[in-house]
């Protein structure tokens, strides 16, 4: 397949929609970067997209270098490209800290999936200038093909609600380390159990309100950023590690200390500092 070079900084908009919604895409996630986390997601590496990838293909990743993003079939998926979270959530994977300390099974996959998640979410919401209450909180919204029955792939709000469709079947993802799925399916259930660590993000901004990113978003990549990080990190872990930024940056006697504490026991992580 012959590669095209469709755009680069700085070049007008083309008359292929993939491509400009793709650009725009990582412009905004290296705006979010700089301007609310103070760097480049990828410390200043370039940001490449391939688009048009395969034939009706219905996927989007990260391939350790650059993103990658079908078309979709228009049956089930359209265009991935039309998503800003999932441009944003795809990249993120590429963020230093990612590369370095996760990786893609089990539990701790699952926790990988939910930091894209997240950061995916407050990339769109910081775009579009959206408050906690304002934002969907829908993992690709608009993804979904005319005739499905659904709102987008995974819901932070309200995990386990996101499609219920004939063809999908129903949104898999629990809410509670009561519900956790263990599977050996889809690499121990990374997309499926990664609803637990995305609903204590929502319930954290929730709590704080305002702007995700300002509140909750800085308590979780204080966490990603901080001295704490390592390989094999669990839910526990990862919950200890969001409480531990929170008191470092807000207190213990703070609204947002007590917000972390509280989701994660809402979640069935409680905290172990």
């Amino acid at each position: 397949m012959k590669l095209v070079l469709a755009r680069w900084t700085g070049q007008p908009s083309t008359d292929d929609p993939a491509v400009d919604e793709t650009y725009e895409g990582l412009v905004a996630v290296t705006t979010f970067g700089r301007e609310v986390l103070g760097r480049d997601p990828l410390a200043e590496r370039p940001l490449i997209a391939f688009v048009h990838y395969g034939a009706h293909y219905n996927n989007a990743f990260w391939n350790g270098e650059e993103l990658i993003l079908g078309d979709g079939d228009g049956e089930i998926f359209g265009r991935f490209s039309q998503c800003l979270d999932v441009i944003a959530g795809e990249v993120w994977h590429g963020v230093e800290e990612m590369l370095h300390y996760f990786d893609w099974s089990g539990e701790h996959g699952a926790l990988h999936t939910s930091l894209a998640d997240v950061f995916g979410q407050l990339a769109k919401q910081y775009t579009l200038n959206q408050t906690v209450e304002e934002a969907d909180w829908i993992c690709g919204a608009g993804l979904l093909a005319p005739g499905i029955n659904g709102v987008g792939l995974r819901s932070l709000k309200a995990p386990g609600t996101a499609y219920d469709d004939r063809i999908l079947g129903q949104d898999p993802q629990p809410t509670h380390m009561d519900a956790y799925v263990r599977t050996h399916k889809d690499q121990g259930g990374i997309h499926i159990n990664s609803g637990i660590p995305n609903h204590a993000f929502y319930l954290v901004a929730q709590r704080l309100g305002g702007k995700a990113w300002e509140g909750a978003g800085r308590i979780w990549w204080d966490a990603l950023t901080g001295d704490g990080l390592r390989e094999g990190l669990l839910f526990a872990d990862w919950a200890r590690l969001t409480a531990t930024a929170a008191r470092t940056r807000h207190g213990t006697d703070s609204v947002e200390y007590r917000a972390v504490l509280d989701a994660w026991n809402r979640v069935g992580v409680p905290v172990v500092e």
